[in-house]
């Protein structure tokens, strides 16, 4: 008898709302949930009612009709997945370009395709697809396309602070923003035990990790599963459209708990084998309480002890010894003391004779580089601090680029983005008048796309919509390359 496959005992389950905000009147998520095709899709449009809605139906209707009928034994699902992905991504793109109204618009995308033990994941944006193994252990498999993620895999910036950050909801990769778009695709070995969890950031930004994982492992059928993550989203104040799919696959950890298997974040550390298999018991030490400490008990007084009695005296011999030991001690004292006279006029005499001091150590120069990296590091860790620490009456009066760049940054990251493109501008104006020759033909490339990121900011509703914001990002990039490659040149 054949194992049975991952899709011969399959759970699937879905859900989907608008959550609770007002800003939101209409669900623009949609998905797609086939355990019979074993295709799985969840998207998450932008762009306004009118049109975020429209980007994702258009990723989940093309990427339904790539996979009408069963994929055949022989055919390479990844790169089915990925064409047709990027064919939807070409026709969002030419709607938005044909239709005005809809000029914003674009899409996250998360794919998963199961076919016997073998998993196919495609995505883009920041829609994640969460995986459960058989032993408990949750996985993403996906890495967000966001601002402040990339920030995290650059170690420019910690987890904790892109949790906090104001533009941690900035997506940099989506379907629709351009003509074409990089696609991460992955193809893993799955089996009976596994779970898998297709989400849009609605759910994730209301129930972390470790809930989602607590709730795999509940013992619940997909459909209740569902149910309570909804739940849980409203009580939290469901401030975006929300959409999981959720895929069980045969039973689901029998006999674990979301407290006693071991994972990344709950690892019990286990005795070595080379350890004794007896270690001597420490002998109990007596616990003294703090007052005890800050005021210890006064000691038991101490018995008088009866006065000793006088020694009897020395006889002549021991006498004698006596005296010489302490004729020695003095004989050595005075030699010392001669020795160290004579060394003294010595220098005085001939000061030649004592080494002159050693020269302190010069600093070494600061590296502008690292300068460079220093500060925007401190830019990218709290852009409001840096900014209320400017000290120049008008920022922009500045005619140093780096300055100018820097707080174009601190603006981005803070949300005044009209500002941050005046900012940018200057920096890039600057940059170039403050060169005395030609730049090399790689800064003048990045500079031109600086140039180009700002022009598109100026088309984009001056950088508010979300093309305007991925522009301006692009924009910060380039300079930031230029700047970086400017502060490696050496010194003429």
């Amino acid at each position: 008898m054949s194992a049975p496959k991952a899709t011969d005992n399959i759970q699937v389950a879905a859900i989907s709302d608008r959550g609770l905000s007002e800003k939101r009147p209409v669900n623009e998520d949609s998905f797609l949930a086939d355990g019979a095709r074993g295709i799985f899709v969840v998207a998450d449009g932008v762009g306004g009612a009118d049109a975020g809605e429209v980007a994702s139906q258009k990723a989940v209707e093309v990427l339904s009709e790539a996979f009408r009928d069963k994929v055949g034994a022989g055919e390479d699902v990844e790169d089915l997945m990925e064409l047709a992905i990027q064919k939807a991504n070409s026709s969002i793109h030419q709607i938005a370009a044909d239709d005005p109204r809809a000029s914003m618009m674009a899409t996250t995308v998360v794919v998963l395709h199961l076919d016997g033990s073998r998993a196919t994941i495609g995505h883009v944006g920041d829609s994640r697809l969460y995986r459960l193994d058989p032993g408990g252990n949750l996985l993403r498999e996906t890495a967000d396309h966001s601002i402040v993620e990339e920030e995290v895999r650059a170690g420019r910036m910690t987890p904790e602070q892109a949790a906090n950050h104001p533009s941690k909801n900035v997506i940099s990769r989506a379907l629709g923003a351009e003509p074409l778009v990089e696609v991460d695709m992955k193809t893993i070995e799955v089996g009976e035990g596994n779970a898998f969890l297709l989400c849009t950031d609605g759910i994730t930004r209301h129930i972390p990790d470790n809930e989602i994982r607590e709730l795999l492992l509940s013992g619940k059928n997909a459909e209740a599963i569902c149910a309570e993550m909804k739940d849980r989203c409203y009580q939290r104040g469901a401030e975006d459209n929300l959409t999981a799919v959720i895929v069980q696959l045969g039973q689901q950890n029998a006999g674990l708990t979301p407290d006693a298997e071991r994972t990344v974040s709950n690892q019990r550390f286990e005795t070595d084998a080379t350890t004794p298999a007896a270690i001597p018991p420490v002998p109990p030490t007596r616990l003294v309480p703090p007052s005890r400490i800050a005021f210890p008990v006064p000691a038991a007084p101490q018995q008088v002890q009866p006065m000793p009695q006088p020694a009897k005296r020395k006889s002549g011999a021991a006498r004698a010894a006596l005296r010489f030991f302490v004729f020695l001690l003095f004989v050595g004292l005075a030699s010392g003391a001669f020795y160290l006279g004579m060394r003294y006029q010595q220098g005085r005499l001939f000061p030649s004779l004592i080494p002159p001091p050693q020269p302190t150590a010069t600093p070494p120069p600061v590296d502008p580089a690292a300068a460079f990296q220093q500060q925007r590091a401190a830019v990218d860790a709290n852009p409001q601090k840096w900014l209320s620490e400017v000290t120049l009456p008008k920022a922009t009066d500045s005619k140093d680029p780096e300055f100018l760049y820097l707080y174009g940054r601190a603006l981005m990251l803070t949300g005044n983005h009209r500002d941050a493109k005046e900012a940018f501008e200057l920096a890039l104006n600057n940059l170039r008048t403050e060169s005395s020759g030609p730049l090399p033909l790689g800064s003048e490339v990045k500079l031109a796309r600086a140039a180009a990121g700002l022009k598109l900011m100026k088309q984009s509703a001056a950088g508010k919509s979300q093309e305007g914001l991925m522009a301006e990002q692009n924009a910060a990039r380039a300079l930031d390359e230029v700047l970086g490659l400017k502060s490696e040149a050496p010194a003429k």
